[in-house]
């Protein structure tokens, strides 16, 4: 059966896609892949995203579509800009910003293959200050009705002059309250999933407080302290049987540096019950903002 790993794109390398001409090829995923283009008509790099029709399931399509539209509704300096959507005979693409720069997973990598134990976890502030403008990002989205469902530090970009972060990948994002047409279909990735998003898929902004919480988690302990698992599933059905005694070790106990009220805010984010949580990306950005400015 075809998948994007086994397939060639080569033969795509100098096609013009909408008002952009394929130069190489950037990144791929689970179901598409991404190219770096040059826009003719506005003269600058950006980035095309593209689904191969060999590989279209209507559920896929569904997902692509959503993508594109969910990212084009919203504008906010921490979300990933959308230019343009369309089709060719072979495949679906859209258009989007050229982010030059590398994924919040590639720091935390870094940091925890230091040498030096004491830092094989991100600094205190700059973890907190990224979070903070994640948060904003998805606050702002959250209050247009849109949950993303999958952050996770391989879908928030940090760009290299600026180092802001970007959020990517919408294409499991839903409207409010929403749920999948199909239940039987599980969205998002276990390692950040919501409690909520695994029991029935009916999330609301407090699925995204939590998956943002276990990425702050994660970074400033440099990895998370689950319990041993061999597959996705057996992760799913540990984090609904111990709820709220998931982690083996709190932050502060993994992170020297992690002082007992910011251990307080990490833990209130990922609580199991979704009543327990900051019940907004902004009431968790807040009180991240009042701790920094101790």
């Amino acid at each position: 059966m075809a998948s994007i790993k086994t397939m060639n794109f080569d033969h795509l390398i100098g096609q013009t896609v909408g008002t952009a001409r394929l130069l190489n090829k950037l990144d791929s995923g689970a179901m598409s892949v991404v190219f770096v283009a040059y826009q003719q008509t506005l003269k600058r790099q950006i980035a095309v995203k593209i689904l191969p029709k060999a590989l279209l399931t209507p559920r896929m399509a569904d997902l692509f579509q959503q993508e594109a539209e969910a990212a084009a509704f919203l504008s906010h300096p921490c979300i990933i800009p959308v230019y343009e959507i369309g089709e060719t005979d072979e495949f679906l693409f859209f258009t989007m910003q050229l982010i030059k720069g590398k994924a919040l997973a590639h720091y935390i990598r870094l940091a925890r293959h230091n040498v030096v134990p004491s830092k094989r976890m991100m600094p205190v502030d700059t973890s907190i200050k990224l979070i903070i403008q994640i948060l904003d990002a998805l606050d702002y989205a959250n209050r247009l009705g849109i949950v993303h469902r999958d952050i996770k530090p391989r879908n928030i970009l940090i760009e290299g002059h600026s180092k802001r972060p970007i959020i990517t990948d919408f294409g499991v994002a839903r409207s409010y309250g929403g749920a999948d047409k199909d239940q039987r279909i599980l969205v998002g990735t276990p390692t950040y999933m919501a409690p909520e998003q695994i029991v029935s898929g009916i999330v609301d902004g407090r699925a995204d407080v939590y998956a943002t919480g276990v990425v702050l988690l994660e970074m400033l302990c440099g990895g998370l302290p689950y319990p041993p698992y061999d597959s996705a599933v057996k992760l799913l059905k540990i984090k609904l049987r111990l709820q709220d005694r998931l982690f083996s070790q709190t932050p502060s106990q993994m992170n020297p540096a992690v002082d007992s009220e910011l251990n307080d805010i990490v833990l209130k984010a990922v609580a199991y019950n979704k009543d327990q949580r900051f019940q907004s990306c902004g009431e968790f950005a807040r009180a991240l903002e009042a701790y920094m400015a101790k």
